[in-house]
């Protein structure tokens, strides 16, 4: 595979089972190709906590499309190639709450990549926190703004592979099936 979608998610609240925002980097050929980004109204209140952390707030997301309308936009680009994100479960398991709260129908399984997963195996003995590895790669980064945080992860893919990484020994599998 040559095509990867990297997203970041944020989200409202605790529950973690709607975003805020999502941005995905897509890399093709060993180079980011196109970017996405966009606030999503979660039809959902937001923590404090959560407001503080990304600078989203019901007031941000007012005039902001729903996922619905998001998903529209961004099936094609979800379905155009290997899935992958920072701590991949968080981002994943918010993608399918999504889709389960508005009854909308994807895929059984996907199979993705997890950057942290990765670090861990290919460099032992640091912190895989997206913003200590982008310090230790010089890679700039607006935490926990999704496209920023999208595309601090796919340079950091980038440079798993410019170190040797094959990506056919990452490849895990998520489910989207009802539980």
């Amino acid at each position: 595979m040559s095509r990867y979608v990297v997203f970041d998610v944020e989200t409202p609240n605790h529950m973690n089972n709607r975003m805020s925002a999502i941005g995905i980097s897509v890399i093709e050929d060993g180079r980011i190709t196109e970017e996405y980004y966009t606030l999503v109204n979660p039809e959902q209140s937001f923590d404090y906590f959560n407001v503080q952390l990304t600078g989203i707030s019901e007031q941000s997301v007012k005039d902001a499309p729903n996922f619905p309308m998001v998903w529209d936009k961004i099936k094609p680009i979800m379905n155009s190639g290997m899935l992958v994100a920072h701590n991949a479960v968080f981002d994943l398991g918010v993608l399918k709450h999504c889709l389960e709260g508005y009854g909308i129908d994807w895929k059984p399984y996907v199979r993705y990549m997890c950057t942290v997963q990765m670090g861990r195996r290919l460099i032992p003995g640091i912190s895989h926190k997206l913003n200590v590895l982008c310090d230790h790669y010089g890679i700039s980064l607006n935490h926990h703004q999704a496209d920023s945080d999208s595309r601090a992860c796919a340079e950091i893919l980038l440079r798993y592979f410019e170190s040797g990484a094959d990506a056919k020994n990452h490849i895990r599998t998520y489910s989207f099936r009802k539980e």
